[in-house]
């Protein structure tokens, strides 16, 4: 019913255009007609008179009462993006600009030694299929790592399986293997929320990804994901965070 309506509507524009057309025709021929008389008119001695100053002669003026200033184009049928950019060009203000994404790294060695400790123990815990592994890396206590914002579990491991495809956690433990396998970049240096974090997408605009680093990013999310994302141009999938001193800060979803 939609495509049938959506026809239906085209036709009528169509047809609007033509009647608009052909009045135009009709509305020239008869100026045209017009002209003619009047010079038969002047035929016999009659002097000319001189012609009235037109709109365009006069910047800024008003038409006459009654004068022709012609038919307007059209609109399209179909406006796009740029006609609609033309017309509104200034009417939003530019969004503030926020600075250059941190720097994207992949050499390990560039991070602080706890900081690769840890990832490294994360990795060794997550190859091995089992989930408790994590529980010692997760800051058992009132520092314990973030795993999720809205969980009603305190316990980080239940919440992990929670999340995960399968009963054991397995699907959760290859999403942290692909993650801590991409680039990541360091955030908020020289305050309390300090961080070295993966994958590098979490902190970068999806907008400025290059076509590698869209590979990059599929390894870990779907087309499909990765559309859904694009509508609020933020990466919503899972990261981890560590401070500089070693602590496992957070592994959670979203934006």
């Amino acid at each position: 019913m939609k495509k049938a309506s959506a026809r239906a509507s085209r036709h009528r524009d169509l047809r609007r255009l033509a009647t608009t057309l052909i009045a135009g025709v009709m509305l020239v021929g008869t100026v045209g007609s017009a002209s003619a008389l009047s010079e038969l008119k002047q035929i016999g001695g009659q002097p000319a008179e001189e012609p009235a100053p037109t709109v365009e002669d006069t910047p800024g003026a008003a038409p006459p009462s009654g004068a022709v200033i012609g038919i307007p184009d059209p609109d399209p049928l179909i406006s796009t993006p740029d006609d609609k950019a033309d017309t509104t060009s200034g009417a939003e203000d530019a969004p503030e600009d926020q600075g250059p994404p941190p720097e994207v790294i992949y050499d390990i060695e560039k991070a602080p030694e706890p900081v690769r400790k840890l990832r490294q123990l994360i990795i060794e815990a997550a190859a091995s299929g089992d989930i408790e592994r994590l529980r010692p890396l997760l800051n058992p206590g009132p520092n314990q790592t973030q795993v999720m914002l809205d969980s009603a579990d305190p316990d980080p491991i239940t919440t992990l399986k929670g999340l995960s495809g399968d009963s054991e956690g397995i699907e959760v433990l290859a999403i942290l293997l692909d993650v801590l396998s991409t680039g990541f970049v360091h955030i908020n240096a020289g305050t309390p929320e300090e961080m070295y974090v993966w994958p590098y997408f979490a902190e970068k605009p999806l907008s400025t990804l290059t076509a590698p680093e869209k590979v990059e990013l599929f390894r870990i999310v779907t087309a499909g994901d990765f559309a859904d994302m694009q509508e609020s141009g933020n990466y919503n999938f899972f990261r981890v965070g560590i401070s500089p001193d070693g602590q496992w800060k957070l592994f959670t979803a979203g934006d």
